[in-house]
């Protein structure tokens, strides 16, 4: 049976002004390593999650079940 990937991140979005305009922020955190990564707006939140599933994550020899980085 084929092993599926996993990945897992604390989600927080909140929603501030920028200028005259109101914006979504947003950022990521790994759970165990509390590795953080902030971004200006969703469409880039998205486009990370994006290249975490095709890149770092499902499938990929980087990460492990959990999400867990693979040291060789």
């Amino acid at each position: 049976m084929k092993q599926r990937g996993y990945l897992s991140y604390l989600l927080r979005l909140w929603e501030t002004s920028d200028g005259d305009q109101e914006v979504w922020r947003a950022s990521v955190e790994r759970p165990g390593t509390g590795e953080r990564q902030s971004f200006a707006d969703v469409e880039a939140l998205f486009e990370f999650l994006q290249r975490e599933m095709k890149g770092y994550g499902v499938g990929s020899k980087e990460y492990g079940v959990g999400g867990r980085v693979r040291h060789s």
